[in-house]
């Protein structure tokens, strides 16, 4: 029997609304980002308390994804959010955040086999459910984009270490100021791999069955929670996205077991990624509406979502809640200008997006900014 929200009225997206603990002023969402610009020891720049600050008018920030571990790195110059520096860093963010009015929770990550051997202490290999190489890149600062190194399979014994680094830095993480934890279990990462039997052909106790390929997730989603509180936890899953080689044979029947067991654990909400990411919302058939009936948490939904199609999503209790991407990127005052129905400010040049400095990050105009331009030229004209 699906679950019941708000249906006695007609939810707006530009409406406040709850989710697990944390009280949001609107529905919508800032999508986590990877932008590459973390400083020394993989700690958030002097720049992003600005680039989180000005955007604080989401209903939630979700930041990029953020380490777990030094072996969870599979990017140049992205966060980590284990060590005493990483932490300070972080708080930061979330105080410039707050003081902006806003809220925000971390998205932590394991890359896992999404990695290369130039990320790894001690350069070893990436580790991964299987050791079945990645048909994918990732991001070399000195190199660009470059082929993921062969990963080796974690052994059984190293696992309970895993589930222990996703714990201890979502305990960092509220020591960090921030509201929540989001775990990031898709795009073909750790958690999203080991739930894939295209990526998991383990024949021990988290491989074979998909209660078994469920297993790490839902041991990592229990021991996270039992730390910060299931209501300030939520998971994101991307169920037919095709990104960083990631692919299953039954992804529906995966997906509802993948429902079903985080169900019962409280959360506060599900990240669902609709389709193949940044592409074809039908690039799969997939029963969306089936997984929706089977949480009782909120529904946050994710993938070239525009303002008519989330005020129906929202309207139509499709979803709680719909975060954006890129749109977050060159419109820091996204919600200004989908309420007041305005064009979007477009992506400068695709070099500004990874790496970098402030420029392509914390430069975009805003609404006023723009008024205030148009102003000043007509004054010259």
């Amino acid at each position: 029997m699906r679950f019941q929200h708000e249906h006695l009225a007609t939810p707006s997206l530009f409406e406040p609304v709850s989710v697990g603990a944390l009280d949001l002023a609107n529905r919508i969402v800032m999508a986590p980002l990877t932008r590459d610009r973390a400083g020394p020891g993989l700690v958030p720049g002097t720049l992003a308390a600005e680039y989180y600050a000005q955007r604080a008018t989401a209903g939630l920030i979700i930041s990029e994804a953020t380490q777990v571990s030094a072996q969870a790195q599979g990017y140049s110059d992205t966060p980590g959010c284990y060590s005493d520096a990483q932490v300070a860093g972080w708080r930061k963010v979330t105080e410039a955040v707050h003081a902006a009015g806003g809220k925000i929770i971390v998205q932590l990550w394991h890359t896992g086999r999404v990695s290369h051997v130039s990320f790894q202490p001690g350069g070893a290999a990436p580790v991964a459910p299987s050791a079945i190489r990645a048909k994918t890149k990732t991001f070399v600062a000195s190199e660009g984009f470059v082929d993921t190194s062969m990963p080796r399979a974690l052994m059984l014994d190293e696992i309970p270490g895993i589930i222990a680094d996703f714990r201890f830095a979502a305990r960092r993480a509220i020591e960090a100021g921030f509201d929540g934890v989001e775990l990031h279990s898709a795009h073909g990462y750790l958690l999203d791999a080991f739930l894939r039997d295209g990526s998991n052909q383990r024949t021990d106790i988290y491989g074979g069955l998909i209660a078994n390929r469920a297993r790490l997730l839902v041991e990592v989603a229990t021991a996270v929670a039992a730390e910060i509180g299931a209501d300030r936890l939520g998971v994101r899953l991307s169920p037919v996205s095709p990104v960083n080689d990631a692919h299953d044979s039954d992804p529906q029947a995966l997906f509802n077991h993948v429902v079903d067991a985080l169900n019962p654990l409280g959360l506060a909400f599900l990240h669902i990624v609709e389709g193949a990411t940044g592409a074809a919302r039908d690039n799969l058939p997939f029963d969306y509406a089936a997984l929706h009936a089977r949480f009782g948490g909120r529904w946050m939904v994710n993938n070239g979502y525009d303002r008519s199609m989330a005020i129906d999503a929202v309207a139509s209790h499709r979803a709680d809640l719909v975060s954006f991407g890129r749109a977050y990127i060159s419109n820091p005052d996204l919600v200004a200008r989908l309420r007041a129905d305005r064009p979007l400010a477009p992506l400068m040049a695709p070099e500004t997006l990874y790496g970098g400095g402030a420029h392509g990050y914390t430069d975009y105009p805003t609404l006023t900014a723009e008024a205030e331009d148009s102003a000043t030229e007509s004054k010259a004209a």
